[in-house]
């Protein structure tokens, strides 16, 4: 398998989630993650997760899903000899990321204009949820936070502000994170401050909605499950459960009423044109369903699919686990932890690359794992060793 970033070290001092995940997409390139976590504590996912025993045991769920393949120290980087070791990691590594909030690094005496002056090709990634500077810079930032304050909330739902059901801000501010690291690793002069805002990358995610606000003066709203550009298409209810239809071209609406037996519909003024269909899109849904609830989704989706009509069923998660577009593509790994009596499940990433899925060698590792082994690598001896552990600086 390929592995672009095979000779890339990165140095992985973030938490919970943003931080992890984008790191996780680097492991998967095939670089080396140190994962660099408080002594005693580690990353606050440890203890997060639907498993109560895999917490208790600072492996919990939500740290598995993201750190596959990467190495743990711990470090005390508030100890002059944890600051130290710190030092020493920067000078063999490519890649620092880190997602404190703005101004930490720099008061534990270990921000980028330091930390360049030991590497100065180092290519040093803050995540935030702000950004480093601007009145609310620093505030606290959780993933919920992010999606009220982009405005992500208030077009989710059916009115009443609704989060997005999964960490999304986190997960676009890790995914770009990701992409702004490859590319600075591909300048011709590395060396560079990477300032990742949560909020910024979400908002660059919402093109089509900042941009009809923008240019087209229009006030972003909740659409719930209407598609807001065109119609019919949406989540429409059929025998036994709903099913999506994007019948967004003229054509595809054409062939909509005819497979649903209603040529009727074409000539009724409410739904000649595409924005006629719009400013009608409740009542044409009613007219359309009156067909669609004859017959289960499946057969809908066969049959739509089949006229060009594009489909689709409305899954739950397990279900789309468990298909087998999804589970006979290799998209989920297999590891067995040394620290668990059971082995886990975890996604890996959401591409292939010459026609192979990128995986990662090993488990996420328990806390501090490989402390020692990075620290003789490092140059330290048994002595050293022993007394920063008495210290608590490892």
């Amino acid at each position: 398998m390929t592995r672009p970033l095979a000779d890339i070290r990165v140095l992985d001092l973030t938490n919970v989630l943003a931080g992890p995940f984008a790191c996780h997409q680097l492991a998967h390139l095939g670089a080396e993650v140190i994962k660099v976590e408080t002594p005693g504590r580690g990353d606050l996912a440890r203890n997060l997760g639907a498993s109560p025993d895999l917490s208790a045991q600072n492996m919990g769920i939500s740290f598995l899903a993201q750190n596959t393949g990467k190495q743990s120290i711990t470090l005390n980087l508030k100890h002059a000899s944890g600051k130290e070791v710190l030092k020493r990691l920067v000078k063999t590594a490519d890649v620092l990321v880190e997602n404190f909030r703005p101004d930490v690094m720099e008061r534990l005496g270990l921000g980028y204009e330091t930390l360049r002056e030991t590497n100065p090709n180092l290519i040093y990634c803050a995540i935030s949820g702000f950004g480093q500077d601007g009145p609310m810079a620093k505030q606290p930032a959780y993933d919920q936070i992010i999606q009220g304050a982009s405005g992500v909330m208030s077009i989710t739902g059916h009115g009443t502000p609704t989060r997005v059901g999964y960490p999304l801000s986190d997960t676009i501010g890790g995914l770009t994170a990701a992409m702004a690291i490859t590319a600075a690793l591909n300048a011709p002069t590395r060396g560079t401050f990477i300032d990742v805002s949560m909020l910024e990358a979400t908002l660059a995610t919402m093109g089509w909605v900042v941009s009809n606000h923008l240019i087209g003066g229009a006030a972003p709203q909740a659409h719930g499950n209407e598609n807001p550009t065109s119609a019919p298409s949406g989540t429409f209810q059929a025998a036994d459960a709903p099913l999506n239809i994007a019948a967004n071209k003229d054509e595809q609406w054409e062939a909509l009423a005819a497979l649903l037996s209603r040529p009727d519909l074409l000539a009724d003024a409410r739904f000649t044109t595409r924005e006629d269909r719009k400013a009608n899109r409740h009542a044409l849904r009613a007219e359309l369903e009156t067909v669609l609830t004859s017959k289960p989704a499946a057969d809908w989706v066969e049959a739509l699919n089949a006229e060009g009509i594009p489909a689709g069923p409305v899954l739950t998660v397990p279900q789309i686990l468990a298909h087998p577009q999804v589970a006979d593509r290799g998209l989920i790994a297999r590891f067995d932890p040394p620290s668990l009596d059971h082995g886990i499940d975890v996604v890996t990433t959401g591409f292939r690359m010459d026609n192979t899925r990128p995986s990662v060698p090993t488990p996420p590792p328990a806390l501090g794992e490989h402390t020692q082994d990075i620290l003789r690598e490092l140059g330290y001896c048994e002595e050293d060793i022993e007394r920063m552990t008495e210290e608590g600086a490892i």
